[in-house]
């Protein structure tokens, strides 16, 4: 049994609250890069150009890279061989959480409670999602997700007879629907199959992925292909003002499902995609 220190957790994860709200990750980097030289419309470069000089801007004054610096979503990969020294590990997560933002000066946008609506002052509690593996490291992914684009997300229950065409129309729908609310260009996540709610935490977990990690599921690789281009045939553009660039990607998850279902779940961000993963 490895032992990890509950202080080792809180460091770690104060530590990648600031650096994801400060630094977008290189596959994002590279992605909008990409899309200045492919954009067709003159002000969807220009507003492609002003993203990357935003980033510039926040590296060199230290100000987090979007105002809405989100509700820290944690995907945690705990090896059963693991054992956390000193408390849980919930309360380290969101020790951590607490830190970063309090000490890294990033606005806090949690309330207690969804209607009364009192705002916890620290960003606390994060959400946080549990997978039990095989080994002693723990595997920390945080995701800080604004709720510009998290309010344009969809999930449809589809009947197995609408088949691959209803996911494609259901994906288009979300995004045709969200328009220019999602900040676009935007990172498309889709999960298909499993349940109503594996099907929505397969789409938030597939905005994670780098973009060089492709399916091996062919069918699943030539969907996101196809579905990239169809969204950027819609027109809607970097920030919704007109283009060729509404997505940067589109990532599918997939899982095992019911005789009886279809879910399809479509999980939006932003052109702030941010994503950061430690290893203890």
């Amino acid at each position: 049994m490895r032992q990890i220190s509950f202080e080792t957790i809180v460091s770690n994860v104060k530590d990648m609250c600031i650096l994801a709200n400060h630094y977008l990750s290189n596959d994002m980097c590279s992605a909008l890069e990409e899309a200045v030289e492919k954009e067709k419309s003159e002000l969807g470069k220009k507003i492609l150009n002003q993203l990357q000089e935003n980033l510039e801007i926040a590296d060199k004054e230290q100000i987090p890279i979007c105002q809405d610096t989100g509700m820290a979503v944690f995907f945690v990969e705990v090896g059963q061989e693991a054992h956390i020294d000193g408390g849980l590990l919930t309360d380290a997560i969101n020790e951590g959480v607490r830190k970063g933002y309090t000490e890294g000066y990033l606005r806090k946008s949690v309330v207690g409670d969804p209607i009364e609506r009192i705002n916890t002052k620290d960003n606390t509690p994060a959400v946080i999602h549990y997978d039990i593996v095989a080994g002693d490291k723990i595997k920390i992914t945080l995701a800080p997700k604004g709720f510009g684009s998290e309010n344009m997300s969809r999930v449809f229950m589809l009947k197995p007879a609408d088949g691959i065409e209803g996911v494609k129309e259901a994906i288009l729908t979300a995004v045709k629907d969200a328009g220019p609310n999602a900040c676009p260009p935007m990172v498309v996540g889709v999960g298909i199959g499993g349940t109503f709610e594996k099907s929505a935490l397969m789409a938030k977990q597939a905005l994670t992925r780098e973009f060089s990690a492709r399916p091996t599921i062919p069918w699943v690789k030539d969907l996101e292909d196809e579905m990239l281009e169809k969204i950027n045939k819609l027109g809607i553009g970097p920030g919704g003002l007109g283009g060729s660039t509404t997505a940067l990607a589109v990532n599918i998850n997939t899982y095992a499902t019911h005789i009886a279902g279809l879910p399809v779940a479509i999980n939006i961000c932003c052109h702030v995609n941010r994503h950061i993963t430690r290893e203890l």
